[in-house]
């Protein structure tokens, strides 16, 4: 496989731009498994440095489940009302909401250290890192609601 196969395939399996898609696989010697790995090291080294600042947009999710049982408001937050109309903010929402109905945490920091749903080995704070590298800005979870029949 050429370098800018593997260049499209990294990029169509994380979001990352094709620059760091490329300086990963530069570094990892083409081994794809390992360029993820650093692609996540340098998703966690955005997040801390973006960490401080104020996010000051955002957009209110709503969630219901199939049964009608179940029923979740999410208030995500970000920096720019750009990264709200981004379809990896509103993807990011969506699974959030999903992890509030399964797994019903009490508040904002049991959600962020709960196992992620879909993926058991990686977090929910994982989730959100890996969203903040896409887009560059600060995403936080400001507030949630579970309702319950």
């Amino acid at each position: 496989m050429s370098l800018i196969e593997q260049i499209k395939e990294l990029r169509e399996a994380t979001g990352i731009s094709l620059a760091q898609c490329k300086k990963a696989l530069e570094q990892s010697r083409g081994d794809i498994e390992k360029a993820r790995g650093l692609l996540r090291e340098w998703g966690v080294s955005v997040a801390a440095k973006k960490e401080g600042r104020e996010a000051g947009e955002g957009i209110i999710h709503a969630y219901v489940h199939q049964t009608g049982k179940v029923g979740v408001l999410v208030d995500v937050r970000c920096e720019t009302d750009f990264v709200t109309r981004s379809e990896d903010f509103h993807a990011l929402c969506h699974e959030v909401a999903l992890q509030i109905a399964a797994m019903n945490p009490q508040d904002t920091q049991e959600l962020l250290s709960q196992p992620y749903i879909k993926e058991s080995s990686r977090t929910v704070k994982d989730l959100l890192t890996d969203t903040i590298a896409k887009v560059g800005e600060n995403i936080t979870v400001y507030r949630f609601s579970r309702f319950e029949v």
